[in-house]
């Protein structure tokens, strides 16, 4: 009786696991397809795709320069990392005859892609066991054998991977999808409670782009509590089950029995915490030795902190992105900077206590939330930086389930997208429109994105959030 129950268990599972790799080997021809299309669109060119940062020319220039025996940083075209030259360099000056030019390149970014997208799979399935096994200790079976229909895992993957923001990043060669796959390297080694290879990650993504800095508070709420324990709302859902079959006199019984569960899931854990911060002085201490060796010849680490690090926080270049610092730094008196500076970075520090409190059990879900925060208040973000966080919202079911304005949410994001390429083109090239119109669609699109981060959050910290984000909207808008 049990092998003809397991047969078609058995069966299904093939047929989700040959489904699931359809769509994988499918995003991937797509992929190469639009790569071999003529020029690639010039995807490579466009603002909201390439920044100072993320840009395959600026870094193909930088090693020009260090071919020449200069400095890469000489001048003002490279600000990323040396071993991202080291890594894409000779690539870019590879060609191929009668193949697009940094072919190399565009199948690295693609493989980089898949690799997230398999991690992100890999940290689904985790976060779920984690998730069924939270939900059977407090008594709610039901809903752990409900999650087995959505395997967020998969779900989270081909998301990321059909994600149409992925897909320009990734074929506009823009060096984010590197950087996207060190953070989710950091996230799935938390959630194995690999500390060589979390510390590897983290190290490398704060390397390159200095704001994944401040995934280190849930990472370290990962190693100490595991994985996401269940939203507290399925607590009070037991509670008030439990409590309204009971007597009075029981109901508080009830309740400090549900604490007591509560406070025993919650156990912190500090051995596996030191590990993580031992690898990550490790990695960070031979990342610095690397760096150091690839620009000893010029100026040394200083050079390059000052070119990496200090070019992303004193905002230098101020070419349009699909932000909004370009066009306030570049309105501003130059006696004001400093500050205004340390108020548009301080939001990102204000904002980390607050949402490190209100999500301390779920340090998962908090680390989503950071990633959508620094998207969203970075210095030069790009539509590669979007595609993670939208990606990484399949892992959460509750939230994508319960979840506001999709709709509205949804239209936005294809409005923007949409609207975003003709503002600049009637700005730049046919001069019939000005900075204006471009930033209007930069506004929106930050506005969108704090509504995304609002429809995810619930309780008195989105007042917090709200009025940080008017205050900062009201300083661009004046």
């Amino acid at each position: 009786m049990s092998t003809k129950t397991e047969t078609p268990v058995k069966k299904k599972n093939q047929k989700k696991i040959q489904c699931f790799w359809s769509w994988v080997i499918g995003s991937v021809i797509l992929r190469l397809i639009i790569i071999y299309f003529p020029k690639n669109l010039n995807l490579s060119s466009r603002p909201e795709v390439s920044t100072p940062l993320t840009s395959i020319r600026r870094l193909a220039e930088g090693y020009w320069l260090k071919q020449s025996s200069m400095s890469p940083y000489a001048g003002s075209m490279y600000h990323g990392s040396p071993l991202l030259l080291t890594l894409l360099g000779p690539l870019t000056v590879k060609r191929i005859e009668g193949q697009p030019d940094h072919l190399l390149c565009s199948l690295v970014f693609v493989i980089a892609d898949v690799v997230t997208a398999m991690l992100i799979c890999a940290a689904g399935k985790k976060l779920q066991a984690a998730y069924s096994s939270s939900l059977q200790s407090i008594g709610l079976h039901h809903l752990s054998e409900d999650s087995d229909i959505l395997p967020s895992g998969d779900f989270a993957a081909l998301l990321y991977l059909w994600n149409p923001f992925t897909i320009v990043a990734c074929v506009g060669l823009s060096t984010s999808a590197i950087e996207n796959l060190m953070v989710v390297v950091t996230l799935y080694g938390a959630c194995a409670r690999l500390a060589p290879l979390a510390a590897f990650g983290w190290v490398m993504a704060t390397h390159l782009s200095l704001y994944p800095a401040i995934l280190i508070i849930p990472v370290i709420l990962l190693f100490g509590y595991g994985p996401d324990a269940p939203p507290r709302k399925l607590f009070r859902q037991r509670t008030n089950l439990e409590v309204d079959d009971s007597a009075s006199g029981d109901r508080s019984c009830l309740e400090d029995e549900l604490v007591n569960e509560k406070r025993m899931l919650n156990v912190f854990s500090w051995r596996p915490v030191v590990l993580f911060l031992f690898w990550a002085l490790l990695w960070s201490s031979y990342v610095l030795v690397l760096c150091g060796i690839y620009v000893q010849q010029h100026s040394g680490l200083q050079e390059m902190f000052k070119s990496t690090y200090g070019f992303i926080l004193t905002i230098q270049d101020l070419s349009p992105n699909i932000g909004v610092f370009w066009y306030f730094f570049a309105e501003v008196f130059d006696f004001f900077r400093s500050f205004f500076l340390i108020v548009f970075h301080g939001n990102i520090l204000l904002m980390i206590l607050p949402l490190a409190l209100r999500l301390n059990h779920r340090p998962c879900f908090l680390a989503f939330v950071y990633i959508v925060l620094s998207s969203m208040l970075k210095s030069y973000p790009s539509v590669g930086d979007s595609a993670l966080y939208l990606g990484l919202l399949g892992l959460f079911a509750y939230e994508l389930k319960d979840m506001q304005f999709s709709f509205f949410l949804f239209s936005g994001y294809v409005g923007v997208s949409l609207l975003s390429p003709v503002m600049h083109n009637l700005w730049i090239w046919r001069g019939t429109g000005n900075a204006n119109f471009y930033f209007a669609t930069a506004i929106g699109y930050a506005c969108l994105q704090v509504l995304y981060l609002f429809s995810l959050i619930s309780g008195p910290l989105l007042v917090l959030i709200l009025l940080l984000s008017l205050f900062s909207l009201l300083l661009f808008l004046n």
